[in-house]
């Protein structure tokens, strides 16, 4: 019987594409002390890292690795020596370690999340030591950077819940005969956003209080005013509702992509108990969910294109 050829090529037959390695899941809390008063920041970072050869792959050779367990420490060293004031400043001097303490690094991604604490008050008064966990969404970013390049930032928001019990609607829509939705003028609109967005090449950004912002504006153009609220077409026009509030309120973000995950809601029937059910009464339905995605940049201006 004819024996199967190897399924072993030679090295020289192939070649990598593309090879990055890291550590996952690198939890730690860093707690500044300022005399009685505390600060915390508890994250979850990841660092990749991409080196200028391949032997390890190809030749069985390990010289040029650093070990994960080192990467994993580089973290917590650099947590206790740079501190965190915001998640954004640590990924870039995690990228920055990188890049500067090895040479044969070609390419650093680090991706850190934060635990949503906030300072406890008791009667108005913030407590100088404790924090309560209030999950209204989870800050993240994401820094790459390359050998000789400027490094790249990403912030963003994400497993943040909305809903308003009206003011939004769906109609108009095409159909054909798989169609079996009604149009809608008064809908739930319950949703999971993720956004991220892309800044302008600048120094000094604050970061905190872009966050800020764009938390505020994604609230603001999801609800409308307090009074009454803001009417919603469709999920696609909510998305590119909080888009264009944040653009406008935060120039140094050049490029902001925005998902809404939608929650769908049945209206129970009720009529069996004799009851009437005027959309007081309703289930979520969590499979199959919709989701809306957008990405909005700023065009260049004539004179950058020329």
């Amino acid at each position: 019987m004819q024996q199967p050829a190897s399924c072993h090529l030679p090295n020289e037959g192939v070649e990598v594409l593309n090879s990055e390695y890291g550590k996952n899941v690198i939890k730690f809390l860093r707690i500044r002390r300022e005399d009685k008063k505390h600060f915390i920041k508890e994250v979850e970072a990841c660092v990749h890292i991409r080196l200028d050869s391949v032997n390890e792959y190809l030749h069985e050779d390990n010289s040029a690795v650093i070990p994960t367990d080192t990467m994993k420490n580089i973290v917590l060293a650099l947590a206790k020596l740079k501190g965190i004031i915001t998640i954004e400043q640590f990924a870039l001097d995690i990228c920055n370690h990188f890049i500067s303490s090895y040479s044969h690094v070609v390419h650093v991604r680090s991706y850190i999340q934060e635990v949503p604490w906030r300072r406890l008050e008791q009667n108005g008064i913030p407590h100088v030591h404790a924090f309560i966990c209030v999950p209204e969404g989870i800050r993240f970013c994401e820094a790459e950077q390359c050998r000789n390049g400027c490094p790249v930032l990403v912030s963003g928001i994400k497993e943040l819940k909305l809903k308003k019990t009206t003011q939004s609607g769906f109609e108009g829509f095409h159909r054909d005969k798989y169609t079996t939705i009604p149009d809608r003028t008064d809908r739930v609109l319950s949703a999971e956003l993720f956004c991220k967005w892309f800044y302008n090449p600048e120094n000094d950004i604050d970061f905190d209080c872009i966050w800020d912002t764009v938390y505020e504006s994604v609230l603001e153009a999801f609800a409308g005013p307090p009074e009454c609220g803001k009417y919603s077409p469709s999920h696609q026009k909510t998305v590119n509702n909080i888009q264009m509030l944040i653009l406008a309120r935060v120039p140094q973000i050049q490029e902001i992509e925005v998902t809404l995950n939608n929650i769908y809601y049945n209206v129970v029937d009720l009529k069996k108990f004799g009851l009437t059910n005027d959309k007081e009464v309703l289930i979520p339905v969590d499979i199959p969910y919709a989701s809306y995605t957008c990405t909005l940049g700023r065009k260049k201006c004539l004179k950058e294109e020329a």
